[in-house]
């Protein structure tokens, strides 16, 4: 009988190419049909290895599980878990917003939607800001370098040409190794019709009051036609 636990997790690192569902399906009596080192081929007949063999598996497959919950357990499930960097440099905690309905837009100063949408969102959150709709502006430059500016001239322009009185973020990226973990996270809560990745300038999302993710929506869908869905979320319908 093997006793020691550096023996066992030796036999374990030998076995390790066998699928963990091997042992839950086949008899200890077939277990010589797999392949394995010489040495131990005459140990494989007793019922020892059985036990032993089975209870490594289970072991295995209890340790797998276990650390997959724990990394299911540490992965956000609210855009209230984040802190994000404000165009000054401040942190802001997104908790701050439980109970406001978000409309969150990665926005740019030079593309051809820019006009419609600043004015829309502008508009929508002048109707909407009382009743409890919050704006998150972040910028973006990887879409045809249309947001080349520095965060100060983002603001002036934002601020100035179209009056912008939501808050607007440090530049981000929303694609790729670098994108922003919030980004990571409203991608992946609601995929795009070609894909999760972001398809350009003002992709929006709509977050409810709680934090979920609930509507995507594309580029050239004008802010003011998703004011019905954000009148539903703020129980203005």
């Amino acid at each position: 009988m093997i006793r020691s636990s550096s023996s066992i997790f030796s036999l374990l690192r030998q076995y390790r190419s066998i699928p963990i569902s091997v042992a839950s399906i086949v008899p200890y009596n077939r277990l010589s049909s797999i392949s394995k080192p010489t040495h131990l081929r005459s140990f494989t007949k007793s019922s020892n290895f059985s036990s032993v063999y089975l209870n490594l598996s289970h072991f295995s497959l209890r340790f797998r599980l276990q650390h997959s919950m724990a990394s299911d357990s540490s992965s956000p499930k609210s855009i209230h878990e984040f802190t994000v960097k404000d165009a000054r440099g401040n942190d802001v905690d997104l908790s701050t917003y439980k109970g406001k309905v978000l409309l969150i837009v990665n926005v740019a100063s030079q593309c051809g939607l820019t006009n419609s949408n600043y004015t829309e969102m502008s508009e929508l959150y002048a109707k909407y800001k009382d009743k409890g709709l919050e704006i998150l502006a972040f910028p973006c430059n990887q879409f045809g370098n249309q947001e080349p500016g520095n965060n100060d001239e983002i603001l002036e322009f934002a601020c100035t040409r179209f009056k912008a009185e939501y808050p607007i973020f440090d530049k981000v990226d929303v694609n790729g190794d670098t994108a922003a973990p919030i980004y990571k996270f409203l991608k992946s809560s609601k995929g795009g019709l070609f894909g999760d990745g972001i398809k350009w300038n003002f992709t929006k999302f709509l977050v409810d009051k709680e934090g979920n993710v609930v509507e995507r929506y594309a580029p050239t869908t004008s802010p003011s036609s998703i004011e019905k869905d954000i009148k539903k979320r703020l129980g203005d319908s």
